[in-house]
């Protein structure tokens, strides 16, 4: 599908890897919609962009309903919004883990079926949504995490089955450790020696990829944290070993340090 004319719904868009997508996707001549629940960093991104900002929680289930009612029709979704929710379980109170579901999983989908009928109807549209690596491996200390981006796999694997005959492309993209933005970047953990990182630029170029190739999922990271999620997949005990040798628990514990006042 061609990004350039098209109405793009952007949401997550306050955070810097939100920023990346949506300067990527101005440059590419689309117009933007753009949602965070941060008004002083959504406004002036809007403004450097000539798109709309729209403030919305996505947490709040009134709340994205008024943004579905506000958007009206658009092209194309990015659902990019995401919380932090790395931690054991035992650790999650009730209500984070009924936030963290909200805001990674339903409101994409609910987002996906309302402005998913407005593109069916059109017979033109794409919907993209932001997984994550986690996505396709589950290692300790992520279970909850994990949960919501490998339920947005499944999703957009099987939404993507349902709308291609309407002409309406779905995709899943899946970044590693996305360096200077984003959740692992906040969080100040540090990886073991050799373990690479990706631009946020790089996850934007993988959107309008996805987008204009309509491609169903996009890796974004380094060649060995791509093997080793597909590797998961296919024998996932020696792949968390695998991981647990490679410092990957003590990665864990960092992140869910860094993101417990996230949650």
């Amino acid at each position: 599908m061609q990004v350039r004319g098209s109405t793009v719904l952007l949401t997550g868009a306050t955070g810097g890897i939100g920023h990346a997508i949506a300067r990527r996707l101005h440059g590419a001549g689309a117009s933007l919609i753009l949602t965070g629940r941060r008004t002083d960093v959504l406004q002036p991104l809007a403004e450097a962009v000539g798109g709309r900002a729209i403030a919305a929680n996505l947490a709040d289930r009134d709340d994205v309903q008024r943004l579905i009612e506000e958007v009206g029709e658009v092209d194309i979704l990015v659902a990019n919004a995401g919380l932090p929710a790395s931690g054991r379980l035992m650790d999650f109170r009730i209500d984070q883990i009924d936030r963290a579901l909200d805001v990674n999983l339903r409101a994409p989908m609910v987002l996906a079926r309302v402005l998913g009928e407005r593109m069916v109807e059109r017979r033109r549209g794409h919907i993209v949504f932001m997984s994550s690596l986690a996505g396709k491996s589950g290692q300790a200390i992520g279970s909850v995490y994990s949960a919501t981006k490998f339920g947005l796999r499944g999703f957009g694997q099987a939404l993507r089955g349902d709308l291609a005959p309407h002409r309406v492309g779905v995709s899943v993209i899946f970044p590693g450790f996305v360096r200077q933005a984003g959740m692992f970047a906040e969080s100040g953990a540090k990886l073991p020696a050799g373990v690479g990182t990706v631009s946020p630029e790089q996850v934007a170029d993988a959107v309008l990829k996805a987008i204009e190739r309509n491609k169903g999922e996009i890796d974004v990271a380094p060649l060995g944290l791509r093997i080793g999620a597909n590797l998961a997949g296919l024998a996932p005990d020696l792949a968390a070993r695998i991981a647990g040798l490679l410092g990957g628990n003590k990665v864990a514990e960092e992140l869910a340090a860094g993101q417990v006042s996230k949650r």
